[in-house]
Order: structure tokens, then C-alpha cells, then sequence
């Protein structure tokens, strides 16, 4: 089991960029992949990115290729988020998420999820 937590939200006018962080509990990270997904008002959860266990591998959603970058680091249990040239349509929570067999782009494939971090994006 796993435990995630969020950090590195805030509000940021568009054009800027944001860090997001997650830590994760347990001596087992290494073995999870690791995504970031989000949600907005009245929105269904979305998938953004997702990365491999050995960091080899990553995919983007089409809204966000070319100004996210996910990385981690397996030495400090932690994946990051990367956001560059944000926008308006960013706004949402961000939720980091858990899941050893895939890096599926749906939400219900993914077995843990911290408690998000909201980024307000102003125009």
C-alpha cells in the first residue's frame, strides 16, 4: 500500500508555471507507476500524465504536450509535475495517483490517489 500527498498548487496568471510535487509513503515507490490526472468544477476527472516505475516511459494528454513534463525520483519516494505556459483551462485540482500493473488514462484503473492540489490559472 501507498500513501500519496499533493503539494505545490496555487494561484498562478496564465503564461507562468507551477511545480506540482507528491510524496509517497512506504518503501514500495519504486515499483508503482506513477500519473497525474485532474478535475474541474462540474468536470470529470481527466487524465494528464503518467510515468513508468523506471522513469522510461511517459505519456501526456493531447492538452498538455509540450508544457508538462513528469519526472521522479524514486531516492526521494516523490513524482513531480513540471507545468509551463499555463492557461485558463488548467484551472482545476490535481491528483497524483498509484498503480503498479499500468498507466492506464482511466481514472478507475489507478489504485491510489492522494488528496489533490488546487491550480488556479488567471487569465
Amino acid at each position: 500500500q501507498v500513501q500519496l500527498r499533493e503539494s505545490g498548487g496555487g494561484l498562478v496568471q496564465a503564461g507562468g508555471s507551477l511545480r506540482l510535487s507528491c510524496a509517497a509513503s512506504g518503501r514500495t515507490f519504486r515499483t508503482y507507476h506513477m500519473g497525474w490526472f485532474r478535475q474541474a468544477p462540474g468536470k470529470e476527472r481527466e487524465f494528464v500524465a503518467a510515468i513508468s516505475w523506471s522513469s522510461d516511459s511517459t505519456n501526456y494528454a493531447d492538452s498538455v504536450k509540450g508544457r508538462f513534463t513528469i519526472s521522479r525520483d524514486n531516492a526521494k519516494n516523490t513524482v513531480y509535475l513540471q507545468m509551463n505556459s499555463l492557461k485558463p483551462e488548467d484551472t482545476a485540482v490535481y491528483y497524483c495517483a498509484a498503480d503498479r500493473e499500468s498507466r492506464s488514462v482511466v481514472s478507475t484503473r489507478w489504485d491510489y490517489w492522494g488528496q489533490g492540489t488546487q491550480v488556479t490559472v488567471s487569465s
